[in-house]
C-alpha cells in the first residue's frame, strides 16, 4: 500500500467546510488494528484532507459520527500509521460499516447499509481480477507480433478490456446518477470519428484536434461538486489545460473562462475550478502564461466572486501578485523608470532609441549577479551593441558605492546604469503610488526583460542566453514568437 502524506485540514487553500444536516455515522473494522486511531480523510483534486479521528477499541471497531451531513465523494479510512486506506464513497447513504483485512483488501472488503458502496466494492473486486488477468497475459506476450504466443496473449488482453469496457457502460446505464458513473466519464477520452466522417470525406487533423478539444468534458457536469472529491478530476484538469489547449495565454483566457461561467450555478466547483487556474497560472510554466492569472485576478477576484472563502493570507497572496503582474504582461508598454544615472541625471524610458531595450535589475551584493552580470555584458559588448540594443542597469539594492564600485571593476561600459534616490522613493510611496519593484515584479535578482523598439515588453524573467536566442528568432521572423 502506497505511503500518502496528509494535508492538514486548515492549508492555504482549504475551502469552506461541511455544511449539510442530517448527520453521518461510519463504523470501520479494519484487521489487524485493536488500538490506536483509524482516521476519515477525503480527496481534494490532487491532495488528501484529514476530517476526524476515532479511537479503535479492542473488538477492532471504531465509529466515525457527525451532526452534519458530510458532501459527497471518494473518502479514505486511513490505518493508524497512516500508510494506506481503504476507500469508500459517500453520498446519499452516510449511516453504514465497513469490514476490511489488510491482508487481501479486495477479498476480505465489505460494506453494509450502502447501496453506494456495495456497487463500488463490487467494481474494486472486478477491476483487481481484471488487473491480475491483464497482467499474466503480459507475461505471456514472448515474441512479438504475428507470432503466436504474442498474438494470442493480445487477442485475450483486448477482450479483458472490452469485457471491462462494457461492465463500467452497464453500471453507468443502470445507476447513470451513481458516483462511479460520473468518474467513469472522467476517465473517458472522446473518440473521434473516423476519416470518411471529416470534412470532405479524409482525414483532416485540424478537425480531429478540434472534435477532442471540444468533446474533452462530454458527460461531465461542472456543477456535480462531488468529483471534487475524487482521486481524478485533478488529472483531468490539468491534462487538459497543459496538454490538450494550445498554450497560448488567449486561448487558455477563453476555455478557463468557459469553465468557469459552466461552474459558476454550483459554489464549491467554481472554488475548485478558479483556485486550480490560479495555481497553475499564478507562477506558470512558460513564460507570458502570468497573463491568464491577470485576467483571473482582474475578472473574478477584483470583483468579489472568491470573498466570501478566501482566508486572509491567502487573499493577502492573490492581491500582491496580482498588482504586481498587471503592469508587466507581456505585450503590454513597459513602466517609465523614474531614477537618474551615474552622473545624477534624470533618466527617461521612452527616450532611449533602439530596436530593442534590455532591462537588467540586479544587486551588486547579489552572489548570482555577481556571476550573470558580467556574463551579461560579454554578449552585450560581443553582440547586442552593434545591433543597436541599449541595455540598462538598474540597481535594486547594494548601496550605491557598491554599485559604482563593480561597475568600474567589471568595466561595464556603454551600459546605461540608473539607480532609484530615497528621496524619489519616499514620494512614490506618499503619493500611493506602484514603485518599479510592484511594476516590474522584481523579486528576485538578476531579474531580465526584452522591450521591443516602442518600450513593449516582449519577453521576461529570461536568462541572457534566453534573451539572445529570443532577439534572434526575432529578426529572423519579423515578428514575435
Amino acid at each position: 500500500m502506497k505511503r500518502i502524506t496528509l494535508i492538514p485540514v486548515l492549508s492555504l487553500l482549504l475551502l469552506s467546510g461541511f455544511s449539510q444536516s442530517t448527520g453521518f455515522a461510519i463504523k470501520a473494522n479494519i484487521k489487524p488494528f485493536k488500538a490506536g486511531y483509524l482516521y476519515l480523510a477525503y480527496h481534494f483534486g490532487n491532495k488528501q484532507y484529514l476530517i476526524d479521528s476515532a479511537a479503535i477499541d479492542a473488538a477492532g471497531n471504531a465509529m466515525f459520527k457527525g451532526d452534519k451531513k458530510l458532501q459527497g465523494g471518494v473518502y479514505m479510512i486511513v490505518y493508524p500509521q497512516k500508510n494506506g486506506w481503504v476507500e469508500c464513497i459517500i453520498d446519499q447513504q452516510q449511516q453504514f460499516s465497513v469490514l476490511a483485512d489488510t491482508a487481501n483488501l479486495v477479498k476480505g472488503l465489505n460494506y453494509t447499509g450502502s447501496a453506494d458502496n456495495l456497487l463500488f466494492g463490487n467494481y474494486q473486486k472486478k477491476s483487481f481480477e481484471t488487473g491480475n488477468a491483464v497482467n499474466a497475459l503480459r507475461k505471456e506476450m514472448t515474441g512479438k507480433p504475428g507470432e503466436p504466443a504474442y498474438d494470442s496473449a493480445n487477442a485475450r488482453m483486448r477482450r479483458l478490456s472490452i469485457d471491462m469496457q462494457q461492465y463500467r457502460d452497464n453500471l453507468q446505464k443502470n445507476n447513470p446518477k451513481h458516483l462511479l458513473s460520473s468518474i467513469f466519464n472522467l476517465l473517458k477520452d472522446p473518440v473521434v470519428p473516423p476519416a470518411d466522417k471529416h470534412p470532405g470525406g479524409k482525414f483532416d487533423s485540424v478537425f480531429a484536434y478540434n472534435y477532442y478539444r471540444d468533446h474533452f468534458w462530454d458527460g461531465i457536469s461542472f456543477t456535480d461538486e462531488r468529483l471534487i472529491r475524487t482521486p481524478v478530476l485533478q488529472g483531468r484538469f490539468d491534462r487538459y489545460y497543459d496538454e490538450v489547449l494550445p498554450q497560448q495565454s488567449d486561448s487558455l483566457i477563453r476555455y478557463a473562462d468557459k469553465m468557469l461561467s459552466a461552474s459558476k450555478p454550483n459554489e464549491e466547483m467554481f472554488k475548485f475550478v478558479l483556485s486550480s487556474l490560479t495555481d497553475k497560472y499564478v507562477n506558470p510554466r512558460y513564460m507570458g502564461q502570468d497573463a491568464v492569472f491577470v485576467h483571473l485576478f482582474e475578472k473574478y477576484y477584483l470583483t468579489g466572486q472568491a470573498e466570501s472563502w478566501m482566508n486572509e493570507k491567502y487573499r493577502k497572496f492573490i492581491y500582491d501578485r496580482g498588482y504586481s503582474l498587471m503592469a508587466n504582461v507581456i505585450g503590454k508598454r513597459a513602466a517609465e523608470l523614474p531614477m537618474i544615472d551615474t552622473l545624477g541625471r534624470n533618466f527617461s524610458l521612452y527616450a532611449l532609441e533602439a530596436p530593442y531595450t534590455v532591462l537588467c535589475f540586479w544587486d551588486p551584493t547579489c552572489s548570482h549577479c555577481k556571476e550573470e552580470v558580467p556574463r551579461i555584458d560579454s554578449i552585450f559588448q560581443a553582440k547586442w551593441k552593434k545591433s543597436g540594443v541599449k541595455l540598462v542597469g538598474i540597481m535594486t539594492d547594494g548601496g550605491k558605492e557598491n554599485w559604482l564600485k563593480f561597475i568600474k571593476d567589471k568595466n561595464l561600459k556603454d551600459w546605461v546604469h540608473i539607480y532609484q534616490t530615497d528621496a524619489t522613493k519616499d514620494k512614490i510611496y506618499k503619493e500611493g503610488r506602484a514603485g518599479y519593484r510592484q511594476l516590474y515584479d522584481v523579486y528576485q535578482t538578476p531579474m531580465v526583460y526584452l522591450l521591443d523598439k516602442n518600450k513593449n515588453i516582449m519577453a521576461k524573467k529570461l536568462t541572457y542566453m534566453q534573451v539572445d536566442d529570443f532577439m534572434d528568432v526575432q529578426n529572423k521572423s519579423g515578428k514575435t514568437p
